[in-house]
């Protein structure tokens, strides 16, 4: 669905200033692009927070503390 609006809102765009229109598909794969070294930065952060949080819950896992991660046998 979001392929569809941003087809729809990127032929509008062509309709009413095409440059405009042909720039942004020119530059839209540059910017992806330069980003991606940012989104991997987050993703790399992300996993670090989430490895931190995992060795600060681990002693309260251990003792019990996690209710919803136990496994009922």
């Amino acid at each position: 669905m979001k392929l569809f609006i941003a087809l729809v809102l990127w032929c509008l765009l062509f309709v009413l200033c095409w440059p405009i229109a042909l720039l942004a598909l020119v530059l839209f794969p540059l910017v992806w692009l330069a980003v991606l070294p940012f989104r991997l930065a987050a993703i790399v952060v992300t996993a670090a927070f989430a490895l931190l949080r995992a060795l600060l819950m681990l002693p309260a896992r251990l003792l019990g503390g996690g209710g919803s991660a136990r496994v009922a046998a």
